[in-house]
């Protein structure tokens, strides 16, 4: 799992690339999180373009993101899902929470 932050005021913009499952998850979960508390991050877009993978670990990864993000009173928004990571995300039940572009 590789990830890549780019950040614009309160706006956050991660870029996943590889596996989201329980061995990349964890870490993935960290730095994102901290990133959101130092900074004040009220718009969390993720960007699964590059994600070839995500499981059930990937999904509680979301949903964390999700909650923490809303504590906030800010939005969340999943952009570039391939059809294989959206087919897994819609029966996740994911898309009537968050926004999937």
């Amino acid at each position: 799992m590789n990830i890549e932050f780019i950040e614009s005021g309160q706006k956050l913009t991660i870029k996943l690339s590889g596996e989201l499952d329980h061995h990349g998850a964890d870490k993935t979960r960290y730095e994102i999180d901290e990133r959101i508390n130092e900074n004040d991050i009220t718009k969390l877009i993720i960007d699964f373009e590059n994600l070839d993978f995500i499981d059930s670990s990937g999904i509680g990864f979301v949903i964390g993101r999700y909650k923490n993000i809303r504590k906030r009173n800010g939005v969340i928004e999943i952009i570039n899902a391939s059809t294989k990571v959206r087919k897994i995300l819609d029966m996740s039940g994911i898309g009537k929470i968050i926004n999937i572009k």
